[in-house]
């Protein structure tokens, strides 16, 4: 697939959110346990917060490029 090409901006997008939705997961796990041991205990805002911060990061170092992305030279 040509790079840049309206398919490969799908095939990007695709890609980069579902690292991004990972990302956002493991981020929100790791601090669920950190801020607290009960359920009731936890501070969801943290949470929250930690992962949408994560998967912006994520899209972010996407644009780097994505490994999973085959390109034509």
């Amino acid at each position: 697939m040509k790079k840049y090409s309206k398919a490969w901006w799908k095939e990007w997008l695709k890609k980069a959110g579902v690292r991004a939705v990972k990302t956002a997961a493991q981020t929100a796990v790791s601090a669920i346990g950190a801020t607290g041991i009960l359920i009731h205990e936890v501070n969801w805002a943290i949470v929250a917060s930690a992962a949408a911060g994560a998967a912006a990061l994520s899209l972010i170092m996407s644009l780097a490029g994505l490994p999973e992305i085959e390109t034509e030279d």
